[in-house]
């Protein structure tokens, strides 16, 4: 991934395949849709264009105002699910006791985000949701917020292929974490490092991360 220019950052999204590496991810600012339903359905699908939209249009106008700009960021998702027993559903999956079709994936329910360097900030991302709505109004962007947030301390780990073959990166993560006497904590994480819309399955690279609550 191109540097953002702090090394602190390009930290949280550069992970050796394979390895399981320890972080503390601290308050960093969002663009952010929440919603509800299965990755290829179409509310996702619709979040997806409209912060794509927004985040390039705030790179755009930060660029045609000063005359530089920091990257557009990958494209990142929170996923959990609501009830005892599909929450008993996804920790099974997450010891290797389950597979993913266990879960109904319409019944997940999904926080799409883009991370936003400075100087963007919430004034730039509302100039740039109106100026996105003049060009193409996708219904997901009357949901758009900009806010910050701090996710803490987490474990991660690089997924390289197709979604649907994530189960061994998953279960690799959890193992880990509870090697080091920590427990999942928060929502799983992932970070979409190849344009989800747009790349071959088989050359798909995503970051998985677990907040935990450390030893």
């Amino acid at each position: 991934m191109k540097s953002t220019g702090d090394p602190s950052i390009d930290a949280l999204y550069k992970v050796r395949k394979g390895t399981v590496e320890f972080v503390d991810v601290p308050e960093l600012a969002f663009l952010v849709i929440d919603g509800e339903g299965a990755p290829e359905g179409e509310a996702f699908h619709d979040a997806l264009q409209a912060l794509f939209s927004v985040s390039y249009g705030a790179h755009f106008a930060v660029k045609k105002a000063t005359g530089n700009a920091p990257r557009v960021m990958p494209l990142e998702a929170l996923w959990w699910v609501e009830g005892a027993d599909a929450q008993v559903t996804m920790e099974r999956i997450a010891t290797g006791e389950a597979n993913m079709d266990e879960s109904d994936r319409d019944r997940w329910h999904w926080r799409a985000m883009i991370m936003q360097l400075a100087p963007i900030d919430a004034a730039v991302i509302d100039a740039a949701v109106i100026d996105a709505r003049a060009k193409k109004d996708f219904a997901s962007l009357s949901a758009v917020r900009y806010e910050r947030w701090a996710e803490g301390p987490g474990a991660q780990i690089q997924h390289i292929g197709p979604y649907a073959t994530e189960l061994a990166s998953i279960v690799a993560l959890h193992t880990a974490i509870a090697e080091q006497g920590a427990t999942p904590t928060g929502r799983h994480h992932e970070i979409y490092l190849g344009d989800p819309r747009t790349a071959a399955p088989e050359t798909l690279r995503t970051i998985l991360r677990q907040p935990i609550n450390p030893l």
